[in-house]
């Protein structure tokens, strides 16, 4: 049959580095990706990628050039492509569920060193 259930404790469990997002799901051409924070990322914006930030445990604040929305567990906010944004866990540790294309790089138009080119799989 090939379905599997997701726990999404046990997924978060298998996660220890920040900022390195792990597939959990695919749903035609999008992804289900778990990713634990802590602190700032940086400033970028992905072309043609909108993206979902579903917070699961702990607080997110997503900075915009024209503002920030904070976000509690249990909350999400969809990110349009175009608009550049800085997400930041407000408290040490933020696990966040993400939906976007498989193709979506992390870091958007930016590439550094936390760029993660292709996401490893929760088990």
């Amino acid at each position: 049959m090939g379905l599997r259930k997701v726990n999404v404790a046990e997924g978060f469990s298998q996660i220890s580095d920040y900022w390195d997002p792990r597939v959990a799901g695919d749903i035609n051409d999008m992804q289900v990706r778990f990713v634990k924070i802590s602190g700032a990322f940086h400033w970028h914006h992905h072309e043609t990628e909108d993206e979902l930030f579903f917070v699961v445990q702990g607080r997110l604040r997503m900075h915009l050039r024209d503002g920030v929305i904070d976000l509690e567990p249990n909350e999400f906010l969809v990110v349009p492509h175009g608009t550049e944004h800085l997400p930041e866990a407000l408290t040490e540790e933020c696990h966040l569920i993400l939906l976007e294309p498989g193709t979506t790089l992390n870091t958007g138009t930016v590439e550094n060193e936390r760029t993660v080119r292709m996401p490893g799989r929760l088990a």
